[in-house]
Order: C-alpha cells, then structure tokens, then sequence
C-alpha cells in the first residue's frame, strides 16, 4: 500500500451521490480528506458517509456554487452536468477537476469521436443523424448490424440498441423523438477491453493494467484484471488513454473502453470519472482508482497502480428482479466465497439490470489460461447465489 501523504487539499466537493462518490470514502479518509457532495436524494449511497451534503439536482449550478463554497474542490461521479453553466462557475474562482473545458469533449458521443479522429485514435466509423429527418442511405451507410447510442446521458446500457435491419432501425427511431443520436460501424470484436488512467495537475500520469470486460445487455457483468493480450497490445492501449488526457489537458480519472480484434483495437467510449471497469482496484492494486483520483485531483504523487493479486475477478450484483430488499442472506453467502471483498452500496430499491453491488474474488492462476478458468468457476459460484438477471428475464 501506498503510504500515508498529507493533502493540500482538504475539502473535495463530489457532483454526484451514487455509488462511485460512496466508494471514494475509504480512500478520502486515509488521505485526510473530508467529502462533500451533491446529490438529489437523501438516501443516495454517499450520503451516508459524506461531511457535507447539498440535496439537489446534478446539473444544478446554484447548488454547485454552494458546493464550492466549503470545497478546495470539486471533482465528478457522472456526466450529467451542466457544462456552461461550470464554466461560468470557473471563471468566478471555483476550481474543478478535470476543468469544463477538459471533459468538453468528452460529455456527448459524438463529440468523443471527433476527438479520437482528431488524435489519430482507431474509432468505429460513424454518422451523427436526427432520428425525425434520417434518410434512407444515412441509415444503411455503415451497413447492418448497427449500433445507435443516444449522445448524451446514456449509461448501463440506456440508449444503446444493436439493430440488424433496416425496419428494425427506422422503428426504433420512432421512439427517439428529436434526442440527437449516433450511428456507429458495429465491430465483432473478440473482446473488450478497458484501461483506467490518471493524470495529475503536474502532468504525471499512472495507467492501470488493462482489464477484459463482459457486457450482457449493454451493462458491465465482469471484468478479469488482467486481460489476456499481449505486451504489445497492453502498451498500445497505455499509450491511447496517455495521448487523449494529454491532449484535453485532463486533470483526474478517466476509463476507456476498447474492442479489440486480433492485433486492431478500436476505442468504444471514454468516461470522464472512475468507473466499474476500475472497481476491482479496491482490492486487487496497491492503489484503487478512487484513491488516484484523489491523489491526481490534489496534485499528490500518483500511487502504484500494480496488482497485489497474480489476477482478480470483479462480478456486478445486478438487480434481478422488482423488490424492496437488502439482500441479507445473499450477501453473507457472497461474503463467505474464499477471498471475497464485497460491497454493497446500499441502495433502497432492487429493479433488473440495476448495480447493486459488486464482489471482487482473486485469482491465483500463473498463466492467463489458469486464471481464465479459475473466473468462470467462480463466476459460476457467484451465480449460484446471485442469478443472472438477463437469464432470468430473457423473452
């Protein structure tokens, strides 16, 4: 672990009460940080371990200058923000981390494309349409399968379709109204990949290793750290996610996801804040990415980002069904895998496909083929407790 460093920056604000700004707690506490964050409701995980709270809307600027007013500060859990409105905040004295202008491009889709196109970063081909004028030959350019992604507040799957035709696209649309969309190349990829990096004021910058993720439904359900790829390949991908926070001049941390396929590499998106990609960091690294941001965010030295563990399994407890409950007896069942590191956020209301929780188990296998079965036997272990939600409400 890293030692004990005494922060410059006592007071961070967090825009954002969910479980990301609740998983910053253990790591603002050793730093000798207190938390303060804005969140609109009053059972949001954080809340509870939070110094200050300010009950109101995300994109609420005037409660973010509340916010500032107690916070050396103020860094994110989400995208949801209202960018202009921070700015105006920002050349008023409120400092941010990663500046306004540094996740500019980062906060719709299609901005973070034109951004990777910029940089000379491999991208899926793709065409901005407006779901009530797209004509025919738009929506058959890239061919079919398709995949269309609302530009903005999309997340855990929420505005993302892969389409197969023609019909089924020009139906989905009806649903859209005038939301701004994207239309992007669909690549069958072999695997997906993710890499969460840091950069500090200084201009320092920590990657961690890069990790395979499993979506199922568009919603993150595991993640294997390391992945199985290639020195070449884990470089390729240190070097990307390097070259964008560089070129934003990006101040905290942030995760890319990648498909990969073969020796190619495309990057899929880029979320400005931690993410669940990085969750098993908490335990498997000398330094958790909830730490790093901290670290990054008050100019300390970044901390290692090696794993602890030969490898580690990280498994989402998405909700899988419509109930009020905490799940007891599950979790304790969860908690008594061997090495089991769970944490359960703490939200009142269980809905399908809803993170919950997530549990991280090690894997002590030498060789990525060892560590790859020892996940499967594991995640089989978990599901014996936890069900997979998309299995249980397959149609």
């Amino acid at each position: 672990m890293n030692a004990i460093a005494v922060s410059p920056v006592q007071h961070v604000g967090v825009i954002g009460g969910g479980q990301l700004a609740w998983m910053l707690a253990p790591a603002a506490q050793r730093l000798g940080m207190s938390l303060h964050v804005q969140t609109p409701n009053d059972h949001d995980p954080a809340v509870v371990i939070a110094d200050q709270t300010v009950l109101a809307a995300v994109a609420d600027a005037l409660a973010t200058a509340q916010l500032a007013q107690a916070c050396d500060v103020i860094t994110f859990e989400n995208e949801f923000v209202d960018l202009p409105a921070l700015t105006e905040l920002e050349a008023s004295g409120v400092r941010f981390c990663p500046r306004p202008a540094a996740i500019a491009s980062l906060l719709d889709k299609l901005d973070q494309r034109q951004l990777l196109n910029r940089l000379g970063l491999p991208t899926p081909r793709f065409l901005a349409i407006d779901p009530a004028t797209a004509t025919e030959s738009e929506l058959t350019v890239l061919g079919f399968p398709v995949v269309l992604k609302q530009r903005r507040h999309g997340y855990d799957g929420k505005g993302t379709q892969i389409l197969r035709s023609l019909p089924e696209l020009q139906q989905v649309l009806q649903s859209y109204g005038d939301t701004p969309l994207l239309l992007e190349e669909f690549i069958p990829f072999e695997q997906e990949l993710a890499v969460m990096v840091a950069r500090s004021q200084s201009g320092a910058i920590a990657t961690f290793p890069v990790v395979q993720t499993y979506q199922q439904d568009q919603v993150c359900r595991w993640v294997i750290a390391p992945a199985a790829v290639s020195d070449a390949l884990q470089t390729a991908v240190a070097q990307m996610a390097q070259r964008l926070v560089e070129a934003v001049d990006y101040v905290g941390i942030a995760g890319l996801e990648l498909f990969q396929q073969g020796d190619r590499l495309w990057v899929n998106e880029i979320a400005p804040r931690t993410h669940n990609s990085g969750h098993y960091s908490l335990d498997a690294c000398q330094t958790s990415q909830f730490e790093q941001q901290l670290r990054a965010i008050a100019n300390l030295p970044l901390g290692s980002t090696a794993l602890q563990w030969p490898g580690a399994l990280m498994v989402n407890l998405l909700g899988y069904e419509d109930r009020q409950s905490d799940y007891a007896e599950q979790r304790q069942q969860l908690a008594a895998l061997p090495g089991a590191c769970l944490y359960w956020y703490g939200k009142t209301e269980s809905k399908p496909g809803r993170k919950l929780g997530h549990i991280t188990l090690p894997l002590t296998g030498t060789t990525p083929d060892e560590r790859s079965q020892q996940a499967q036997t594991l995640l089989a272990q978990v599901e014996a407790i936890w069900p997979n939600y998309s299995s249980i409400h397959q149609p």
